[in-house]
């Protein structure tokens, strides 16, 4: 499940470039006790950050015999449940299960940026994977010229099952970044600058939203149950 994250689900990069603009090459102009320079960088010596996160996690199901968490997750409630519809600005069906999620807008300095993600949803009668096809900003010229310079992905695979301790759910959540880092004064730190802390950020995220998802699904799902019991 996502959140945008909250990448929305919370937002997977931070434009790195404000000052890009169009061509083979970036300019950055900085200015320092009134003296300017212009410094000039081949997008092509780019250096690249790759940052991920993860977190598996086991939780106990209801028993409920005669609707099963499957069962719940094919009807429009549970798909509404799994993709935290409440979350998003909008979301709309494509087509071959899959569901483009549009999340509020964010702000980082003086821009405006509003993340859309693709999302198809796999659903058997043991488990249901959600994967992120695309992630893109929207806004202006310079925000989504970033979306040149940075990938994501996303898994959510939730496997159920039934044993001596009753019904559980595994939830295994995979996200991972990938970013160009070519502008002023970025390109001149370690990747270790970028990665370290980046994957700190990344990691602290997923461990808070997971169990929070986690939790709103369980109230969804035992909603639901109780308004198929009032209509038999």
């Amino acid at each position: 499940m996502v959140e945008a994250p909250p990448f929305a689900s919370p937002p997977m990069a931070i434009p790195l470039s404000a000052r890009s603009r169009p061509g083979c090459s970036t300019h950055a102009t900085f200015a320092l006790k009134g003296f300017s320079s212009r410094v000039e960088m081949s997008e092509s010596a780019a250096k690249t950050a790759n940052l991920s996160a993860s977190r598996k996690q086991v939780i106990q199901l209801p028993n409920y015999e005669q609707y099963p968490i499957s069962q719940f997750l094919s009807h429009p409630s549970g798909i509404q449940a799994i993709l935290n519809t409440r979350a998003l600005q909008s979301f709309q069906f494509l087509g071959a299960n899959t569901y483009r999620c549009t999340l509020p807008k964010i702000q980082f300095l003086n821009f405006e940026a509003t993340p859309v993600m693709d999302l198809r949803m796999t659903l058997t009668d043991t488990d249901c994977k959600v994967e992120m096809l695309s992630c893109k900003f929207k806004g202006s010229k310079i925000v989504e010229r970033q979306n040149n310079h940075f990938s994501a992905f996303m898994t959510n695979h939730m496997r159920w099952d039934t044993n001596d301790s009753g019904n559980t759910v595994e939830v295994d959540v995979k996200l991972g970044v990938t970013l160009e880092i070519f502008t002023q004064p970025f390109a001149l730190l370690p990747l270790s600058a970028v990665e370290v802390p980046g994957n700190a950020v990344m990691q602290a995220l997923v461990d808070r939203l997971v169990p929070l998802l986690l939790g709103q699904l369980l109230q969804d799902y035992e909603q639901w149950v109780h308004q198929q019991r009032e209509h038999l």
